[in-house]
């Protein structure tokens, strides 16, 4: 009976249904003001939803002493803006708090190597001006600041018209384009919607997608911090001996549930994109724009950015990698030499040898034959 509190939630926020329709602005989110579930719309695969999507985004942290950017965070995001503007949904995954002061979670030992993230809660309006519409809150660094940490970046985040996602119960919902959208974020931390429980994910997933016509999941897991960690194991993966889940089993369970497009981070660096029942998974869309305290060394500072198109059903229809690079003190900027691409394209054709996600090598991806 564990499960039963947050399901019955769950059930209550699928009644109360979504707010007319109004593109790119936010509809409440938690408020169950009906008695009756909304009936499932018709198909209509002609409708098309594109979604831009990248991974870890912290634009600074003024904790223990100030790493904020020159011309405070305004300009770091500029050459991805256009991209994520024109896509119906960006999406990205915010590492840290918007927070002014506060007492963190945990201690550091070592101030020169404090892996604790606050951002001002200005922030937010950098994060909404470069076209993000949804975020996760589902990460290891959500709760630096504990859950007064997390509360406030949900205010920040609110108060420019960013959906998020993240703590258990916390479901960003809204309509576009006449499509019912819902999205979900996991993680194995506390609080959050549960990575590790691939059961209870899926049921929650399923109560989603009974009310909705895209279900969107996001999720932070699979293991970090050792060579190797781009591969898929399969398995259960580990980092600094906790459990990260396995994200083979957890994105397969959760679109077999109803899950429409599985975007995947945590592990800052890249890793491969699997079609798996017409619907995509981005296994780790690694480290997108870290500002000084998240190391970009190498491939964790590959920084792809995956667009996505849908149809109305929720189908792949095609989409492509777009390869960014994470240059201190800059923000990410095009790499011309596609590193973020070919990493992901050679990922996948290891992981998944016969699978059916053709990428070209311009970053372009098609459903082979």
């Amino acid at each position: 009976m564990r499960c039963c509190w947050w399901l019955l939630m769950l059930v209550a926020l699928v009644l109360s249904g979504c707010a007319g329709p109004a593109q790119r602005e936010p509809v409440g989110t938690t408020e169950a003001v009906s008695a009756a579930a909304p009936q499932p719309r018709a198909a209509d695969a002609q409708l098309r939803l594109s979604v831009a999507a990248v991974g870890d985004v912290m634009l600074g942290t003024d904790y223990p002493e100030p790493r904020l950017a020159p011309d405070d965070g305004a300009g770091y995001l500029q050459a991805a803006a256009p991209l994520l503007r024109a896509a119906d949904v960006a999406f990205g995954n915010l590492e840290g708090v918007l927070l002014a002061g506060g007492e963190p979670e945990k201690a550091c030992t070592n101030l020169q190597a404090c892996y604790l993230f606050r951002s001002p809660p200005h922030y937010a309006q950098h994060l909404r001006a470069a076209g993000f519409d949804v975020m996760s809150l589902a990460n290891n660094h959500a709760r630096d600041f504990g859950e007064t940490g997390r509360d406030a970046s949900m205010a920040a985040l609110a108060a420019v018209g960013i959906r998020q996602s993240g703590r258990v119960g916390e479901i960003a919902q809204w309509e576009q384009h006449g499509l019912r959208i819902a999205l979900l974020a996991f993680s194995p931390t506390r609080e959050s919607w549960q990575l590790l429980s691939i059961g209870e994910a899926a049921a929650a997933v399923a109560a989603l997608a009974a009310g909705h016509d895209i279900v969107i999941v996001s999720f932070h897991g699979g293991a970090e911090g050792q060579p190797g960690a781009e591969r898929l194991s399969f398995g259960m993966e580990y980092a600094y001996g906790e459990q990260r889940g396995n994200p083979v089993a957890f994105a397969h369970a959760v679109i077999d549930a109803g899950a429409d497009l599985v975007l995947g981070h945590g592990p800052h660096v890249p890793r491969a994109l699997e079609l798996y029942n017409d619907r995509l998974i981005a296994y780790s869309l690694g480290n997108f724009a870290t500002y000084y305290g998240i190391s970009v060394a190498g491939p964790k500072g590959y920084a792809p950015l995956l667009w996505a198109e849908l149809d109305g059903v929720g189908r792949f229809r095609g989409g492509r990698v777009h390869a960014f690079i994470q240059n201190r003190p800059a923000g990410p900027r095009p790499d011309p030499q596609r590193r973020a691409t070919g990493m992901m394209r050679e990922l996948t054709r290891l992981d998944f040898p016969a699978g059916r996600l053709r990428i070209d090598p311009d970053g372009t991806l098609r459903k082979r034959p």
